[in-house]
């Protein structure tokens, strides 16, 4: 066993998994500490590097594309101390940390693990059910399900059309960006119905607008990476991509865009919902026609 125990939390590994627990102090970003412990087999890990900084350490995991759907979800956009797959060391603890990168690194030799992409997830990603309360709203997510239930501080038109569920078989993919001190941040569910639509978050009855607690909105990563984790993995696009390449994908099988008349009757469904709420005294005339101007440029 190689383990090594700090303040920013504990790493220990057997040969086989690491063990990744988080610190309990308050420098620990509330991401990791909701988190938890994390188990990341040997076949998951790519490398392993002990990073030399200011006064101390940086022991840094690096895993393979598409082995976590925290890391898919995310897209190396979390800020550097909410990664979970980074421990600050102590400077006099460095010698401790470099032998446990040692010893990961001997046994990705011994078991010849390769460096490539990964065919399926080999992490579960966070459990479920995982709730996030934002300043747009609180979402919620069960393992079959997404629910949205919408803030007070919420645009009228989300209000409007009261709590959002979404199941996964209407599910076409998650994008998340986080909040940053400097930009607002978003969690969008992209839906069979909206793959199309381009409306910005504070209006997208499918999004939350990330624009309160930097904190609390990390937490929606969560969100976003236990969706992920039981959305088709991403080497099967790939595979369907070059496999219709080079036409060896049975015609049933090929990708067909949506009819069309169905792109149309989306479109009336919008438009029938704006009026209603337009006229129901929820939109004022200059909601109402910017709102429909972007659902007609979408179409």
């Amino acid at each position: 066993m190689a383990e090594i125990i700090q303040r920013d939390g504990t790493w220990a590994f057997d040969g086989d998994t690491l063990r990744i627990t988080p610190g309990l102090h308050r420098s620990v970003p509330l991401l990791r500490r909701t988190y938890g412990e994390i188990t990341v087999p040997l076949a998951a890990v790519s490398g392993v590097v002990l990073e030399a900084a200011r006064g101390h350490g940086r022991l840094r995991l690096r895993l393979r594309d598409g082995a976590d759907p925290l890391l898919q979800a995310t897209g190396g956009r979390l800020p550097g101390a909410a990664d979970p797959y980074r421990l600050t060391v102590d400077a006099d603890r460095t010698g401790a940390a470099e032998y446990v990168a040692e010893e990961i690194r001997r046994a990705l030799l011994l078991d010849r693990v390769p460096q490539g992409p990964t065919e399926a997830y080999l992490l579960p990603g966070p459990p479920v059910p995982v709730s996030v309360r934002t300043s747009d709203g609180t979402v919620s997510f069960d393992g079959t399900r997404i629910r949205i239930d919408w803030a007070d501080t919420s645009e009228r038109v989300k209000r409007a059309t009261g709590p959002r569920i979404i199941t996964m078989g209407d599910l076409v993919r998650v994008e998340w960006l986080p909040n940053t001190r400097h930009e607002d941040g978003s969690l969008r569910f992209v839906t069979r119905e909206t793959v199309l639509s381009k409306l910005p978050p504070d209006k997208d009855p499918y999004a939350l607008d990330l624009w309160g607690s930097t904190r609390r909105d990390l937490l929606t990563a969560l969100v976003a990476a236990a969706v992920t984790a039981r959305l088709p993995h991403p080497s099967t696009h790939t595979a369907t991509a070059t496999a219709t390449a080079t036409g060896e994908l049975p015609a049933c099988a090929v990708p067909v865009p949506p009819p069309v008349s169905d792109h149309h009757d989306v479109l009336l469904r919008r438009l029938r919902e704006l009026g209603r709420l337009h006229r129901d005294g929820v939109l004022t005339d200059e909601e109402f026609a910017r709102t429909k101007a972007v659902v007609l440029r979408d179409f």
